[in-house]
């Protein structure tokens, strides 16, 4: 049942299509998308965008039209959408579009992996079934089902039918009270703010932002955001998280681009891994920042979140012993192709203790994605 799929590979139906294939976005998902295409010989027709992004620009040697222009220049087409959004009135749009032509999903990896096709699926048949048998609830074996249908056939009706409100997560399972939260990948603050609103009470708070930019905003949040501006016993990090302590590479546009360095020179300036947010123009980029394990953080976490771009089973490999006590957790599980599955198979290894929650949020593709573990 987990491997019956009601449409074909979205790959194999755009690959013999008969109707001309028009790219709608543009951007690094549409990037990817044209190279998966050119790399399966897909032929393009062209590239659309909605009506207010349009300025006839180049993108990728085609000029990027309406939609009312393809209209007037095919008789159909398939739509093959490359961009994501959790706005309620795009994603209303994108659902109206998908209604006057064939639109679908390409899937490809929002950091890395493979695309999930036939081959992919008998590669990791028995680790995707093991992780699916090890869900707690039918909930979230209908998300991950669901989520599946659509990575394979591309086809975003399938994200209506998974798709709830984090309030359900927060009052049913994580039900959070007197927690020392850890929250990897902090941003400006959203997911502190996410989480006083479901506890009004709490121990301490430890906020982990890699990237120098965000974590200003971070620190400025915290200090006058009236939301914010209360909080105590919060401490703020500026260093990455990874699976052993040490360094890494940290450009100055975000995290994604992020990679670990061979040096471990970092450790040498620990000391200063609480940045000073009036020093960030006098800050070369990309720069060397400090990396650390969660088991180093020596923090005795009872709630973890983390959303680290792809970082999330290194993360669990060096938090091994913080894990042994059984925090909370709750973890983007969407970066990479194999996350959806692996993350359960990893955090079971380490402690077959944990039940498993799978629950999609509002979004179009299938991000936001969550993995809660209690």
């Amino acid at each position: 049942m987990l491997f019956d799929f009601e449409f074909k590979n979205v790959y194999k139906v755009l690959k013999s299509a008969k109707k001309p294939i028009v790219l709608y976005g543009m951007g690094n998902g549409a990037d990817k998308v044209i190279s998966e295409f050119n790399r399966r010989s897909i032929k393009i027709s062209g590239v659309m965008a909605s009506d207010e992004f349009v300025r006839y620009q180049n993108f990728h040697g085609f000029t990027v039209s309406r939609q009312s222009d393809f209209e007037e220049k095919f008789d159909d087409f398939y739509i093959a959408l490359c961009f994501a959004s959790s706005l309620e009135n795009v994603m209303a749009h994108i659902e109206k579009v998908g209604r006057m032509h064939p639109l679908l999903c390409p899937y490809v990896p929002v950091i890395s992996g493979e695309i999930i096709d036939d081959e992919y699926l008998a590669k990791n048949k028995e680790k995707i079934e093991l992780a699916y048998s090890l869900l707690c609830d039918e909930k979230s074996k209908e998300v991950f089902k669901g989520a599946l249908d659509f990575f394979y056939t591309g086809h975003i009706e399938y994200l209506s039918k998974i798709t709830s409100d984090k309030s359900e997560v927060f009052q049913n399972i994580l039900r959070l009270k007197n927690e020392n939260y850890l929250d990897l990948g902090a941003y400006d603050g959203d997911t502190i703010e996410e989480f006083l609103r479901y506890t009004d009470r709490y121990k301490s708070i430890v906020a982990v932002e890699p990237n120098y930019k965000n974590f200003e905003k971070l620190q400025k949040n915290i200090k006058n955001k009236d939301s914010l501006k209360a909080v105590k016993n919060c401490t703020l990090y500026n260093i990455g998280i990874s699976d052993k302590s040490g360094s890494m590479f940290a450009p100055k546009a975000g995290g994604r681009q992020s990679v670990l360095s061979k040096t471990q020179s970092a450790e040498n300036h620990a000391e200063n891994i609480k940045q000073d947010s009036n020093q960030a123009s006098k800050i070369a980029f990309p720069r060397e920042i400090v990396v650390k394990s969660v088991d180093d953080l020596d923090f005795c976490a009872t709630y973890i979140k983390a959303d680290i771009e792809g970082m999330e089973e290194k993360m669990l490999n060096g938090a091994k012993n913080t894990l042994k006590n059984k925090p909370k957790l709750n973890l983007s599980a969407y970066h990479k192709t194999d996350d959806f599955f692996s993350l359960i198979l990893k955090i079971h290894s380490i402690n077959p203790d944990y039940k498993f929650y799978l629950r999609k949020h509002p979004y179009i593709p299938c991000w936001d994605l969550n993995l809660y573990c209690i």
